[in-house]
């Protein structure tokens, strides 16, 4: 599991190296709706109770919705104030800036894959 991955890098006397690092966070986003939960997250401000998270990520079941959510808050991807609800945290802000050359490039990408099928490329 990414948490205990995480935990032992923390734990360890060297220096995670960024391959150790980027494992664990694949391994994290891997887990099935978890990129989903950060996604809905994603707005400016953005806070949402667990009924209007789990309604917006397609009413996923509420035991899957409350373990991703723990471990998204164990990776401080994600913040929980009881009067509120969940957001993301700075670490999940972060990863969205990282993200956004995906973001720009998957529309291109999506297009090209269509041109190619549509020309009987596959």
């Amino acid at each position: 599991m990414t948490t205990k991955r995480l935990a032992k890098l923390a734990a360890a006397d060297t220096p995670a190296s960024g391959k150790d690092a980027l494992n664990a966070a694949l391994e994290l986003f891997h887990r099935r709706w978890t990129l989903r939960i950060l996604w809905e997250l994603r707005g400016e401000g953005a806070c949402l109770n667990f009924r209007a998270l789990q309604a917006a990520c397609g009413d996923l079941s509420a035991s899957v919705l409350n373990q991703r959510l723990a471990e998204l808050r164990e990776a401080l991807l994600v913040e929980h104030d009881a009067g509120s609800g969940y957001r993301l945290g700075a670490q999940g802000r972060s990863l969205l800036v990282a993200i956004e050359p995906l973001l720009q490039w998957a529309p291109r990408w999506a297009r090209e894959v269509q041109r190619g099928q549509a020309a009987g490329g596959g």
